[in-house]
């Protein structure tokens, strides 16, 4: 399937939703088929519920998540993956590895400030060098915050 017909959308069709809306629906139903929920046979001495397979508790979440999986879908300015996420973390992971560990709490703190704000300036398309200069000169970037 291909998007609608201008270059520049910022949706799908319609009927392009309701297809892969329809399809995301077959996905989950026939993963629940194929994992279906624990048989409870009764067993003395056990309490409370039977443990699911973890792909049942997959499928249950996708399910019960649709409009959060599926936003990418309806808004594109919702990224469809979240590598950006794991971007913005790795180089915390990278510091722990090869130092062992931060020296204080407050070292690890300071850390965190600098690296969250080079990743708002990345995410806001602005010149990381630039905009710190502009910083210690007393005129830091502050992003526009949106409404949810």
């Amino acid at each position: 399937m291909s998007l609608t017909s201008s270059a520049t959308s910022d949706k799908l069709d319609p009927v392009q939703i309701k297809g892969f809306e329809k399809r995301y629906d077959q996905v989950i139903e026939n993963g629940m088929a194929e994992n279906p929920p624990p048989i409870s046979r009764g067993q003395p001495g056990r309490r409370g519920r039977k443990k699911q397979s973890k792909a049942r508790n997959f499928l249950d979440r996708l399910n019960e998540h649709r409009q959060k999986a599926l936003a990418f879908m309806y808004d594109f300015s919702v990224p469809f993956d979240n590598n950006q996420a794991e971007r913005d973390v790795r180089m915390m992971k990278v510091q722990q590895k090869i130092s062992g560990t931060f020296r204080s709490a407050q070292g690890a703190n300071i850390f965190c400030r600098i690296r969250g704000y080079i990743s708002t300036l990345r995410k806001n398309s602005l010149s990381v060098i630039n905009t710190i200069q502009a910083a210690f000169e007393g005129n830091p970037f502050i992003p526009a915050c949106r409404d949810l």
